[in-house]
């Protein structure tokens, strides 16, 4: 008895990285995206809140995300910057790009995080509305912003990691060159009709010689 070996059709063989592509396409614009609108937001919020002795009265200070640390904000619009890059390149070019988007990411989550203990924004405010630079803050208590923030950095982290993984079958922003990487051929121009003054009018309004020569 003799067994067929069945051999998968070219097509189908092609159709597993092609979906790959798409899918990872898809997702790391998504989480990319919102990963760097997710950070930029929490930026805005508050994260910390603590009271400082004002003369001889206690006085309620608070510190939003931009005043601990800016570092976040700043990853998110390189990692957005990045994301938006990563289709204008292609090969080694794409690869780098890929791997900065990744390191905003995780430079993101690291400064959102490191920023929940941080007391020092609110110091300075004690200090400034206390005229004593030796004033801090106490009762010092924490929002979870920051940690919405290192959420978003996870997510441009994400963005990252797939481009690099899947990035080599997304397609490229520019569409002037064909596959082979030669310039698409122009389209010749009509012929002009020399006793049609209202077609020499519009080759010469389009740059055209209408003579020909």
């Amino acid at each position: 008895m003799e067994y067929v070996t069945a051999v998968p059709h070219p097509r189908s063989q092609a159709a597993g990285p092609a979906r790959a592509g798409r899918v990872s396409l898809a997702l790391a614009l998504s989480a990319g995206a919102l990963g760097a609108a997710v950070a930029l937001l929490a930026t805005r919020q508050r994260w910390a809140e603590g009271t400082a002795t004002v003369a001889g009265a206690p006085f309620s200070l608070t510190a939003k995300g931009s005043d601990v640390t800016g570092v976040p904000a700043a990853l998110a619009i390189v990692g957005l910057a990045a994301l938006v890059a990563v289709f204008a390149v292609r090969g080694a070019g794409r690869t780098l790009v890929a791997a900065l988007l990744a390191l905003c990411g995780a430079g993101t989550v690291v400064a959102a995080l490191l920023g929940v203990s941080d007391s020092s924004a609110l110091d300075e405010k004690a200090a400034r509305a206390a005229g004593d630079t030796s004033a801090t803050v106490h009762a010092l208590a924490h929002t979870a912003w920051p940690y919405v923030a290192a959420g978003g950095g996870a997510l441009i982290l994400l963005a990252g990691l797939l481009a690099l993984r899947y990035g080599r079958h997304w397609p490229a922003m520019s569409g002037r060159y064909e596959r082979g990487g030669a310039p698409r051929p122009r389209r010749a121009a009509a012929a002009v009709d020399p006793d049609r003054p209202e077609e020499l009018w519009k080759a010469l309004d389009r740059g055209e010689d209408p003579t020909g020569a």
